[in-house]
């Protein structure tokens, strides 16, 4: 993608992201988010197909670092240099979240939540498949993936309806208690 389309595509997720702020999902229109990023039709559509495919791609632009590797010392924490086990990841993820706080709890908080969660909770997956313990093996892998992954993205929802007061470092350790140690 050359300088043109991203700066485009970058006016497209600003644009969309600001409608989000001021309208319900459903009520936001393709023509809405052409008219707000100044860009025509037919743009819109080199990039995306429709409103649903602009929102995916939002939430895979949000998660897109947070699930990379290698990982770089950041502005509000440093994960590199580290193991980057099951607990780091997970303490990562928060920091993220809270990084992108005010974006985060705008997109849960409007009628695309649940499609941002399915985003997320697909991301979560393969994180998931790489920590479980040979110890389940009577349960399918997939069951127990998506049992994991739907519960960190309640624990996220939960954060997020409570502001993202609580550290990142007491959420992971509230996730990583119960996913332990059960109940």
């Amino acid at each position: 993608m050359d300088r043109r389309q991203k700066k485009t595509r970058q006016a497209i997720f600003d644009a969309f992201a600001s409608l989000l702020e001021q309208k319900n999902y459903n009520l936001i229109t393709v023509q809405n988010i052409i008219d707000r990023a100044n860009i025509g039709r037919s743009t819109f559509y080199a990039h995306f197909e429709t409103k649903d495919e602009l929102l995916q791609a939002l939430c895979s632009n949000i998660f897109s670092h947070v699930f990379s590797e290698p990982l770089h010392s950041e502005k509000s924490h440093d994960f590199s240099g580290m193991n980057y086990d099951l607990d780091e990841r997970i303490t990562h993820i928060f920091y993220h979240l809270k990084d992108n706080q005010t974006e985060i709890i705008r997109l849960l908080s409007c009628e695309s939540g649940e499609l941002f969660l399915g985003c997320f909770k697909d991301c979560l997956l393969p994180l998931f498949h790489d920590a479980l313990s040979p110890a389940h093996r009577e349960i399918p892998p997939s069951f127990l993936e998506s049992y994991l992954a739907d519960s960190f993205a309640n624990a996220v929802k939960w954060w997020s309806r409570e502001g993202m007061k609580t550290s990142p470092e007491k959420m992971a350790g509230y996730y990583l208690t119960i996913l332990r140690e059960g109940i």
